[in-house]
Order: structure tokens, then sequence, then C-alpha cells
């Protein structure tokens, strides 16, 4: 299983970045795929999930609102969608793949993380 994202970089207060996740060698029969974040000297917090099949998502309370993630089954691709950021989200940001809820320690697949910066 390969995770691979794209996406994260610099913007200012107030605007939007779009991350990408493509994955290779996973099928989700049951599993979540996930966002995930971690800032320095934070702990690790989940930020958004989709469930298997692509139906029901869920959202951490911090993003709720802000963010939307999405799935392209086509091209293997989840997504998530920034928008309204602010200095507060600035993190590594994770995908991760077959696990369960915002709960990280239940997945078993992790992206490299790409940096998000918010000034």
């Amino acid at each position: 299983v390969q995770l691979v994202e794209s996406g994260g970089g610099s913007v200012q207060a107030g605007g939007s970045l779009k991350l990408a996740c493509a994955f290779s060698g996973y099928t989700s029969t049951s599993g979540c795929m996930g966002w995930f974040r971690q800032a320095p000297g934070k702990e690790r917090e989940g930020v958004a999930v989709i469930y298997s099949g692509g139906d029901s998502t869920y959202y951490a309370d911090s993003v709720e609102g802000r963010f939307t993630i999405s799935q392209d089954i086509a091209k293997n691709t989840v997504y998530l969608q920034m928008n309204s950021l602010t200095p507060e989200d600035t993190a590594k940001y994770y995908c991760a793949a077959d696990g369960w809820g915002l709960i990280s320690p239940t997945y078993k697949y992790w992206a490299q993380g790409t940096q998000v910066t918010v000034s």
C-alpha cells in the first residue's frame, strides 16, 4: 500500500488549499480514509474522515464548516479542501488509510506528510 500526498504549501490567513492523497494497493471494504495533522509540540489530531463507500464523512469540531473531505474512486485519490484557513491550522498534514473514525492509532497505512503553513 502506498499513499502519496500533494498540495501543501504556504497561504495567508483566510486563504484556501487543497490537499490530495493518491493511493495504490489499497481497496477499502470497511475501513476509513482520513486526514490528520500534527503541529510542533502537539499531538497528532484527526481532522476529517471519509467512510468506505464515500457516503459518510466526519470532521473535527475545529474544522467543521471549513474543510471538506472527498474522494475520486476512479483516480484512487482522497482530497481535503481547506477554506478560511487560520494560523491555528498550521501543521504537517497526513493522509491515512484503513482505520476507524478520527482515531489515529487504528490506521494501518500513512502517507509521508505535507506541510501547511498559514500566516
